[in-house]
């Protein structure tokens, strides 16, 4: 996996860091330092965790499905792809008068955006040429830097971004798991 590869997915990974962040950035009057550092930490350091702690499941079990390895990369980054689309396309309105950036709140936030980046961690141990440091230290710095632009552009725009940014993000990583699939197969080379 190449390092264009990773960009894409940690952008993709971050997209829902993104979309909660316009949220908050919604809920807050005045931005302050330490809002962005909140969104920034929080989200990024939860985003970077999660796919270490996949990374770690997954070679754990890895001799039971390197035989399907390639087909197991592509189901999760689809599903999670398929559901970032989902929620993008949603009708439903988000609520933006939540300004907490206590522990609690942020903690349930950071481990609801961070989820779908554990999954993407099994892959990653699935995937030999994939550096985990360099991987989760990408992740976890797009993350905070697209969280904490993502607080401002919510305090500026509202919510007119958030659903494009879930449905970019779906798209990504719904190509790069096409993308593995079809090199695996023997269909494409990159």
């Amino acid at each position: 996996m190449g390092f264009i590869e990773l960009v894409l997915i940690a952008v993709g990974l971050s997209m829902d860091a993104f979309a909660v962040a316009v949220c908050k950035g919604l809920s807050v009057q005045k931005l302050k330092g330490k809002h962005y550092l909140a969104v920034g930490l929080w989200f990024g350091g939860f985003q970077a965790l999660m796919p270490t702690l996949g990374y770690l499941l997954g070679t754990t079990f890895e001799k039971y499905i390197t035989s399907v390895d390639h087909w197991v990369a592509f189901v999760l980054l689809c599903l999670i792809g398929g559901n970032m689309l989902k929620e993008g396309f949603s009708r439903e309105e988000e609520k933006a008068e939540n300004a907490s950036f206590g522990f609690k709140d942020m903690l349930l936030l950071a481990v609801a955006t961070s989820v779908d980046a554990l999954a993407v961690g099994i892959t990653f141990a699935l995937l030999p040429e994939v550096n985990i440091f360099s991987a989760v230290g990408l992740i976890g710095l797009t993350t905070c830097c697209l969280s904490a632009l993502g607080l401002k552009v919510g305090n500026i725009f509202g919510l007119k971004y958030k659903s494009k940014a879930e449905i970019a993000g779906g798209i990504m990583l719904i190509l790069i798991g096409v993308k593995i699939l079809l090199e695996h197969l023997g269909v494409i080379n990159f």
